[in-house]
């Protein structure tokens, strides 16, 4: 793989990786949110006011068009399992800034990850 492709690769998964957390971050007010037509209006309506939804939506859609452009020059075998590295970089980041837990087991699941993602970046 090149490096120009493996940055695509790894900018689409931090782009991917801050979408998901700027979308936590929008409904962290919002608590367990249960959707029935009574309170479909309100909460979409308390959503859209958030601001970290609009900035995770925009990473979500740069995301895909620097993903369209590394797959254009990685097999798809390739890519995908690639993602994988958002996870790590989620935990890591959602341990400093939310404050949620890595357990033990956690640290064991990004230790493969990371193995794993390695031999395919080699193969």
């Amino acid at each position: 793989m090149t490096l120009p492709a493996f940055s695509l690769i790894m900018i689409g998964v931090l782009l991917n990786a801050v979408a998901q957390l700027a979308l936590k971050a929008s409904v962290k007010d919002t608590g367990v949110i249960e959707l029935s037509t009574g309170n479909a209006l309100p909460v979409a309506g308390q959503l859209m006011a958030e601001p970290w939804l609009w900035v995770g939506l925009f990473c979500y859609g740069i995301s895909v068009i620097v993903w369209i452009l590394a797959l254009s020059r990685v097999d798809v075998t390739i890519a995908y399992p690639m993602l994988s590295v958002g996870y790590v970089v989620n935990a890591f980041a959602a341990y400093a800034l939310l404050g949620e837990a890595l357990t033990p087991g956690r640290l064991v699941g990004i230790g493969i990850i990371i193995l794993g993602v390695t031999v395919l970046a080699r193969s």
